[in-house]
């Protein structure tokens, strides 16, 4: 079941890969007739290049205004892919409505300015994260929100969103290098979760619990700070 955290505004920003993820939550999202401003990230890669030019055409044939970002520096030595990924990928997000960046559509920046943006992180995702830093000795869950960033999606599962991409005929790309085990995060899906389910069956269950107190607790710190203010 497509389930959600939170609520989303009626005018909001959403982040853009071309994966199933974001693909469905701008389908989902969008047929309750709000505003949306879509960001890409060009990751520099060949698949980065095919995926930007499907989302620009996707956007200019669908009216969604998009704005696209690409890396604005070199890969340090020995530095991580997914970690020098992540870096240039939140710095475009943070700065989306520079001049630098490419536009696509008519849309006036000040209309999306300050909103909030989504991210499609899933309950998966929650997992992952939950088995890699329980390794390292911190276990973190994915929070709801985190200043500018709401994450409205992390109690739904993967699969219930490919469900929702074939029922409602969404199209989407995939990216190859979701294959590839030489990065953590892949190896983590394809290998070590699925022999922590045989550990723990129950293991979504256990984190979407998790998930759901930390949300309620994050909400009661916000209402009690807007009171106190």
């Amino acid at each position: 079941m497509f389930k959600m955290l939170g609520r989303v505004d009626r005018d909001f920003v959403l982040t853009l890969s071309g994966g199933v993820d974001s693909m469905v939550a701008l389908d989902f999202l969008t047929r309750r007739s709000r505003n949306v401003l879509a960001l890409h990230f060009d990751h520099g890669t060949e698949y980065g290049t095919s995926a930007r030019e499907y989302i620009e055409e996707f956007c200019v044939l669908n009216n969604i205004p998009l704005v696209v970002g690409r890396i604005s520096r070199d890969i340090e030595p020995g530095e991580s892919k997914e970690a020098y990924w992540r870096e240039q990928r939140y710095s475009f997000f943070e700065s989306w409505d520079s001049p630098t960046n490419t536009r696509f559509g008519s849309f006036q920046t000040s209309f999306f300015k300050g909103s909030k943006i989504v991210t499609c992180h899933h309950l998966d995702d929650v997992v992952e994260t939950y088995l890699f830093s329980s390794i390292r000795g911190n276990s973190k869950l994915i929070p709801y929100s985190r200043g500018k960033y709401i994450r409205p999606f992390l109690i739904t599962r993967k699969k219930d969103i490919l469900d929702y991409a074939e029922r409602y005929g969404v199209q989407w790309l995939d990216d190859p290098s979701n294959l590839n085990q030489d990065f953590t995060r892949n190896f983590i899906r394809h290998t070590l979760l699925p022999n922590a389910l045989k550990v723990n069956p129950g293991l979504y269950k256990t984190v979407k619990r998790k998930v759901i107190e930390q949300y309620n607790d994050q909400q009661e710190f916000l209402d009690q700070l807007n009171n106190f203010s």
